[in-house]
């Protein structure tokens, strides 16, 4: 099987078509026509997981996040990412990603975290206008709990779900939760229209300081962390590749490439 045959089966799910216009999803390294006989599948790609491919024999690593984001003038090992670039090029690996595109569908980022949540009727939080595909496409989900939760056991629920040592959350004036809206890496942006579907809460990444300041006790927010919020997209690239019986071998990275620590 070739890369691109491999990448044809995510982009039948997320096609690339959807992502966001600043987005560099897709082919980022190596030849699309390459055999494939291992991948590797990662949130960021980072030089442990290009070792670690390199280790198992894999030839082609998939990402959420594009490893290359801005144009390059030179190729000499300049920086980190260049440097990556060239061991890839020298090693004949193929490097892809799928990421606003895989935010962007309704079983994408967002909804596996509504899934993690047990969220019923899921609906799209800020719909795409422009798509011409069939479906619901668009950035954040929201959705019911199963029952509502007293807040604080919510919260430590959301911990647990999400491996969390810690949470950052706005002053618990919501007494109970029953509507959630959710949106993976960085939510900022949609946080109108979590408040407008009637979400008691809102569960994202990056959130600033003084968006908790922003909504007068009309909805809760907590930052989840934006690696946790996303990371839960690798086992589903997984399962996606698993249950197409691939004549290759699917590896998920043993790294944590969260590039922040909470000490």
């Amino acid at each position: 099987m070739t890369a691109r045959e491999v990448a044809a089966m995510i982009e039948a799910w997320a096609p690339l078509s959807i992502q966001e216009s600043w987005d560099n999803a897709g082919f980022c390294v190596g030849l699309p026509q390459a055999p494939v006989r291992g991948v590797l599948l990662c949130l960021d790609v980072t030089p442990k997981v290009i070792e670690e491919a390199l280790e198992l024999g894999a030839d082609m690593i998939i990402s959420h996040h594009p490893l290359i984001f801005h144009g390059f003038r030179q190729l000499c090992g300049q920086n980190e990412v260049a440097r990556m670039v060239a061991l890839a090029i020298k090693s004949d690996l193929v490097i892809y990603s799928s990421h606003t595109n895989a935010d962007k569908v309704a079983s994408g980022v967002s909804g596996v975290m509504a899934e993690m949540l047990a969220l019923q009727n899921i609906e799209i939080l800020h719909p795409d206008k422009q798509s011409v595909l069939e479906g619901p496409v668009g950035l954040g989900v929201v959705g019911n709990l199963p029952s509502p939760q007293e807040v604080h056991s919510f919260l430590q629920m959301v911990k647990r779900i999400f491996h969390l040592s810690c949470l950052r959350v706005g002053a618990e004036f919501v007494p109970v939760i029953n509507r959630v809206a959710v949106c993976g890496g960085s939510g900022s942006s949609i946080i109108p229209q979590a408040l407008e579907s009637g979400a008691d809460i809102f569960l994202s990444g990056d959130i600033g300081y003084h968006h908790f300041f922003s909504l007068e006790k009309k909805m809760m927010i907590a930052d989840i962390g934006h690696y946790e919020s996303e990371i839960g997209i690798v086992q589903k690239f997984a399962r996606m590749l698993s249950e197409k019986n691939v004549n290759f071998a699917v590896h998920i990275t043993k790294n944590n490439t969260n590039p922040i620590q909470y000490l």
